[in-house]
């Protein structure tokens, strides 16, 4: 069967026998569905009885929300391709589906817009009569239609087949003899986070937080002085796209709440100050930042919120050196050595050897890795050494050096003093613009030659490892940039370490650099060293 790249699955099982159906379920809708999978809950729908079933109100109660966590996690590790998304637009108490001017028990006015387009429908539903296929699919299709705009040639499928291996099983599982526990609900709910990569701990915790709120949302987005400790936090995506895509998640789940996402620049933000809210989202992990919010509020004579605590979500394909919950670190460090954005063009350069641009800051573990890239066959041109020939007697820079900066610099063997010239343009950006203008083009110049005869030789890939190669400007001579980074303190603890200076020298050769973040900006390939030499090879 043809994929398709958005589908809704509409799950019709009892909510206590759905638990045992969902991986399977996901795994099929997978099979069908490529990009993003909106799921429907309407326990007990009966589409083969005849009549065209109407969407209703379900109640929010306690095994919600814990299947919405089994939802997302089985997700994660069955189909951890799928933007899976859990509408809840037909969740509701009944006081409140009853009240304002919808009609009473009908969540679904007119149908819901989403963000994508669904081109199939599919359902869980059991189909006992294989007679009745037609009439369950064109039934089916209605239903839908009447929840959500979707494809004007939408397709239905039914997911039976699949799960009749579940049916013995099924059998097994007495209905509940209790009435199922409603969920405490709010009128305004706040929840904070980085919000990064948006996974499946994140929707769990935004799903969870929807099914709590009746009137308000309000979510706290850490910005750039939260990001400072962040793992990777170089590729942390802008607050702006983190914003919409949480805008656009929220809009697609619950589309009548009042949501409102304001930037947060310290760890309390608005839960400390906003008299309305009522309850705050937390997990395990984050329980102790819940209960310092209600200090602070307490001290600034508010009531404390009640804290709704979730659980984490395991991450099933975890490596050693990742963290064993679901998180925007783990997917941050997965990203590193895969092709972040595709290389600029470069047909004005030869197709081989193909060129890679190695650059980083001081410490940053460059050169291992362009020895590591040399070790599997790369031509490395080493532009720190290419440095020092340019300043070699009768060379063309070291004449127009000593015309600039004077004899004064020449050593007894009429070699130049590079420290005593060091001396002359630190601090001084006007001085080191006049040596950089003398001396980078040349070293350019040698790089092209090394390239050249790398070419001549019939050599398929040659490494630049060059840590001005963005500052110089020499990124039209390389097919791809590559950028290793590291955090500042970890450079610092290198640099002191290996070249004997002390902190302070340290902290001023990284910020004389350009920082992380800018070298990012424009690397087509990101590395780290910040792990073991093992875990540094399998990025190259």
């Amino acid at each position: 069967m043809s994929m398709f790249s958005t589908g809704v699955l509409v799950l019709t099982s009892p909510l206590h026998t759905l638990p045992l159906r969902i991986a399977p379920v996901l795994s099929s809708a997978a099979q069908l569905v490529e990009r993003t999978l909106y799921v429907h809950l309407h326990p007990g729908l009966n589409l083969g009885s005849g009549s065209q079933p109407r969407p209703v109100f379900i109640p929010p109660v306690v095994d919600l929300s814990m299947l919405i966590t089994r939802l997302y996690s089985n997700a994660a590790d069955v189909c951890g391709h799928l933007d899976v998304r859990v509408l809840l637009t037909n969740v509701r108490t009944q006081s409140a589906a009853c009240s304002g001017t919808t009609i009473p028990n009908c969540p679904f006015p007119t149908p819901q817009s989403l963000s994508h387009s669904p081109e199939v429908v599919l359902t869980d539903f059991p189909l006992q009569d294989p007679g009745q296929s037609h009439q369950v699919t064109q039934c089916l299709q209605r239903y839908t239609g009447h929840c959500y705009v979707c494809s004007p040639n939408l397709s239905s499928v039914l997911l039976h087949p699949q799960l009749m291996r579940l049916q013995e099983k099924q059998e097994g599982l007495k209905e509940p003899e209790e009435k199922a526990a409603p969920l405490e609900t709010y009128s305004d709910v706040v929840v904070g986070g980085t919000f990064d990569r948006l996974h499946g701990a994140h929707k769990t915790l935004l799903n969870i937080s929807c099914l709590l709120a009746n009137r308000r949302f309000l979510i706290g987005v850490c910005d750039q002085a939260m990001l400072k400790k962040k793992v990777l936090k170089e590729l942390v995506e802008p607050y702006s796209l983190r914003v919409q895509r949480l805008q656009e998640f929220l809009q697609d789940i619950k589309p009548s709440l009042q949501v409102e996402i304001v930037p947060l620049d310290d760890p309390f933000g608005v839960s400390v100050v906003d008299p309305l809210l009522q309850c705050i989202v937390v997990s395990e992990e984050t329980r102790k930042g819940g209960e310092a919010v209600n200090k602070k509020r307490i001290e600034n004579g508010l009531p404390a919120l009640i804290l709704h605590e979730i659980q984490l979500l395991k991450d099933a394909h975890h490596t050693e050196t990742e963290e064993e919950k679901i998180s925007s670190s783990s997917l941050r460090s997965r990203l590193l050595g895969t092709l972040l954005t595709p290389p600029k063009d470069t047909s004005h350069l030869p197709l081989l050897p193909y060129v890679i641009g190695l650059t980083g800051g001081s410490g940053s573990g460059k050169s291992s890795i362009a020895r590591q890239l040399e070790a599997l066959g790369a031509v490395r041109i080493d532009c720190d050494k290419l440095g020092h020939e340019v300043y070699q007697p009768g060379t063309a820079a070291y004449h127009r050096v000593l015309e600039e900066f004077g004899s004064d610099l020449l050593n007894e063997d009429k070699t130049i003093n590079r420290r005593a010239l060091g001396r002359k343009v630190f601090g001084n950006q006007e001085r080191l613009k006049a040596l950089t203008d003398i001396v980078w083009p040349e070293i350019a110049l040698l790089v092209k030659n090394r390239i050249n005869k790398a070419r001549e030789e019939g050599k398929q890939v040659c490494v630049v490892d060059a840590a001005v190669l963005l500052e110089a400007g020499w990124t039209g001579m390389v097919h791809e940039v590559w950028v290793t980074v590291i955090p500042e303190e970890e450079a610092v603890s290198r640099i002191t370490e290996r070249d004997g200076v002390n902190t302070e020298d340290a902290l001023r050769r990284l910020q004389s650099q350009w920082s992380n973040a800018k070298q990012v900006e424009h690397a087509n390939v990101v590395l780290s060293t910040l792990w073991e030499t093992e875990v540094t090879r399998k990025q190259v």
